[in-house]
């Protein structure tokens, strides 16, 4: 199933926790698609939140991350990033682990393409 078609509206979803071994970070989904995994969630970091423990992340999957309000420290190239500043992953691009002062919310869209076919070349 392809992620659902929703005109503008209030999301209306639970926030929940984000997984992994680190307290603080929320999760809500917007949409998302069964069939490749690809969605667009919400994601929130509490005030003082370290993500050490899951240590830097790479993924394989596209990702695109907008932070909307708050600032975020990427602890392995010791760069803050902050409202306003948008990031383009592509699959394999380290990332993290990150701190963040004062909490961060960020929209985060993850999408994979499939592999070429011959037709396309």
């Amino acid at each position: 199933m392809n992620k659902p078609e929703y005109e503008f509206h209030v999301p209306t979803g639970e926030w929940t926790p984000a997984g992994g071994p680190v307290e603080g970070i929320w999760e809500q989904i917007l949409s998302a698609s069964n069939d490749s995994g690809d969605y667009t969630r919400l994601l929130r970091f509490e005030p003082g939140t370290d993500s050490s423990a899951n240590g830097p992340l790479t993924h394989d999957f596209w990702e695109e991350v907008y932070i909307v309000q708050g600032d975020l420290t990427d602890l392995r190239i010791n760069q803050t990033f902050t409202a306003g500043m948008y990031a383009c992953r592509p699959p394999g691009m380290p990332h993290g682990p990150w701190i963040t002062t004062e909490g961060v919310l960020m929209v985060e869209f993850r999408h994979s393409f499939p592999p070429p076919t011959s037709a396309d070349s």
